[in-house]
């Protein structure tokens, strides 16, 4: 996490919309606008060796798809917090991107307020979705789930913990709900990794959803 007010990059296609995310991220106290792209390839080929805390990344681009774009952006920058950013509810695309190392899910008509409350949950190591991305997210890992994992391998409280995460709360705001200590909640957290084989929140709540669990 950068020193001082948190980076965020924007790939949006739409100049307009690009110009004024960046505006209005601009204008906010605890974000900077580090650099705005047309496309993924763009973003890519300019972010170098210089991540970002954010990236809020559209689904539809020219060229490669911001869905597919996930997986090169998560590998070359692991530490930066991807958020897509789109006016679609595509069940396919959701899918792909979470599997794919996203962070949320945000709409472009979310108000600016919801925007940056969904990125300030993102840097502090939430899952931001909208209400209307969860309900089809949770809807879709349920009805896709295979089942690869048993249920008695997570204790009822790490089950629990990974249902607040899976709606979006951040490791605080899931320990005020379960009246436990933060570092009670990242040494639940460091078990649902050892038992799910997984090195991310969103890849945890990924597979538990597939299974599930949750």
């Amino acid at each position: 996490m950068s020193v001082g007010p948190s980076t965020v990059a924007i790939v949006e296609d739409d100049a307009r919309m690009r110009e004024a995310v960046r505006q209005l991220i601009d204008a906010e106290d605890d974000f900077r606008c580090r650099g705005v792209y047309g496309s993924a390839e763009q973003a890519l080929r300019t972010l170098g060796g210089y991540p970002v805390d954010i990236l809020l990344l559209d689904i539809h681009l020219p060229g490669m798809a911001g869905s597919d774009a996930v997986r090169l952006f998560h590998d070359r920058f692991p530490a930066t917090r991807i958020v897509m950013f789109t006016v679609f509810e595509d069940d396919a695309r959701i899918f792909t991107s979470l599997c794919n190392g996203a962070t949320g899910y945000v709409l472009k008509k979310t108000p600016p307020a919801k925007l940056f409350q969904a990125l300030r949950d993102a840097r502090d190591g939430g899952a931001p979705l909208s209400p209307e991305i969860a309900r089809r997210v949770v809807d879709l890992f349920r009805k896709m789930r295979p089942q690869e994992l048993a249920s008695e391998s997570l204790t009822g409280t790490e089950v629990r913990l990974l249902g607040f995460l899976a709606e979006g709360h951040s490791y605080q705001g899931a320990a005020e709900r379960m009246e436990i200590s933060i570092n009670t909640v990242r040494d639940h957290v460091r078990s649902i990794y050892e038992k799910l084989h997984v090195h991310s929140k969103s890849a945890a709540v990924t597979k538990a959803l597939r299974a599930g669990i949750i």
